[in-house]
């Protein structure tokens, strides 16, 4: 999309909320009810149990009637677009970090800081980097002195899971919780668990299965390369360590064999074949756990396997709640926004249903902790947190076109037909220019870099 397109959406949009802003409704969907709240998020029927538990125990409390609307995230953009468009922002919504900036930009979101502050909130006991997401100061996003626009919905440190008992079963020692296994002994304990089981001549149980999409972060960061520089102004994945990282993990296909191949991917992901305990060690997020607790196999949580820096990498996402700009009831707005966030009777309705890791420190820490905890090593999650976890490359930019732009035409690597270090240097040019656009963009709408 040129500059020039994006300008011109940038006006449409603040054409809409200017409307929005002039209307008597405040908060579009909650028009014909009332004094109710809109809340609009997504998730699956677990989630919504559960914030409906938490929203009846909210209105119970306050007497504010809450109107809950939820799409599946593949949708939750999308519609959030519309509502926003067509004058109906509800009052309350999940947003994500990568669009932050526009939607301050633009006059969607609402500054709480001095609510929240009014409130008592003790921001210290919720983790620093959910609540510094959603922080914003005119120029950088997720720096600790920056307005406030949300508050964390959750933190989602995306930590590395493997198969217990195929482990066991193969007579391999399990790893150290403790200490991450270097990228020579992952790969040797992948080639041991891929194998023919049960003698037909063909593999059916493969070491590992990552996706580079959402896997080759920990690779790159821990073998000490990065996407950008700090200020997020120049891409630098052209370098000998990316290439490296990117390398092995394409290696682990073509060279290793511990992956399922494309065609036997094709026929059942490697989602599918770990859940059906076909696959030694893969991703668990906290979202993962409803699902992975119920499963044929005992799984738990090691740290990601490290390179050349000798440490662990990983990413940590998050969804923030914010409040709109143009609610008619911005008190009880804000008021629900930090209930969902910071209550502790809220959170351990989210907790147990199994859908998040605590916000509130003290409550993560005894969750970590509980003898009966699944997976057993929960405390993973809490140190990806507070220890290796970072924001996705693209989290505080705006926009996240340069960043997409990686995966584009990364197959012929992942194939074996191009090297990793050909592709980067091929690419980069290609990100710089959008990563240029993105921060112009950022800069006319107010914001930037």
């Amino acid at each position: 999309m040129t500059t020039k397109t994006l300008r011109a959406a940038a006006l449409v949009l603040a054409g809409a909320l200017a409307l929005t802003a002039c209307s008597s409704g405040g908060g579009g969907e909650g028009d014909g009810d009332g004094d109710a709240l809109t809340f609009m998020f997504r998730g699956g029927a677990d989630e919504k149990a559960a914030y409906q538990a938490a929203i009846d125990k909210f209105t119970e409390d306050t007497g504010v009637e809450v109107k809950m609307t939820v799409t599946d995230a593949d949708q939750y953009a999308t519609k959030l677009q519309a509502a926003v468009s067509g004058n109906k922002v509800p009052d309350v919504f999940y947003i994500e970090q990568a669009n932050l900036q526009s939607y301050v930009a633009s006059g969607v979101l609402m500054d709480i800081t001095q609510q929240v502050e009014d409130a008592g909130v003790d921001l210290d006991n919720i983790w620093e980097y959910g609540v510094d997401s959603y922080r914003f100061d005119g120029t950088l996003q997720g720096t600790p002195d920056g307005a406030l626009y949300g508050l964390p919905k959750d933190v989602g440190p995306f930590a590395f899971g493997y198969n217990k008992t195929m482990l066991e079963a193969a007579g391999i020692p399990l790893p150290d919780k403790d200490v991450p296994l270097t990228l020579d002994e992952f790969r040797d304990i992948a080639k041991q668990l891929t194998v023919d089981t049960d003698g037909d001549g063909a593999l059916d149980q493969w070491g590992t299965g990552l996706n580079v999409q959402w896997n080759v972060q920990s690779l790159v960061w821990s073998n000490g390369g990065d996407w950008t520089n700090e200020d997020r102004t120049e891409v630098t994945v052209d370098t000998p360590e990316f290439a490296e990282a990117l390398q092995y993990f394409a290696d682990l296909t073509n060279v290793d064999g511990v992956t399922p191949s494309s065609s036997e991917a094709a026929t059942l992901d490697t989602y599918q074949r770990w859940m059906a305990g076909e696959i030694g060690f893969f991703p668990v997020g906290p979202w993962d756990v409803s699902v992975y607790n119920d499963l044929d196999f005992e799984y738990d949580l090691i740290p990601w396997p490290a390179g050349s820096t000798g440490e662990s990498a990983t990413w940590v996402g998050s969804l923030g709640i914010g409040v709109s700009n143009t609610t008619s009831n911005p008190e009880a707005a804000v008021q629900l926004a930090t209930y969902l966030s910071t209550d502790a009777e809220a959170q351990q309705t989210l907790v147990d249903a199994n859908i998040q890791v605590p916000n509130l420190k003290d409550m993560a820490a005894e969750w970590a902790a509980a003898p009966d905890a699944e997976p057993a090593n929960r405390q993973e999650f809490l140190d990806i947190v507070e220890d290796y976890g970072r924001a996705m490359p693209a989290a505080y930019t705006y926009g996240a076109q340069w960043y997409d732009e990686l995966w584009v035409n990364i197959q012929p690597v992942l194939d074996g037909k191009q090297t990793a270090a050909d592709y980067l240097a091929e690419v980069q040019p290609k990100m710089q220019a959008l990563l240029d656009e993105s921060n112009t963009n950022a800069e006319m709408a107010g914001g930037g870099a």
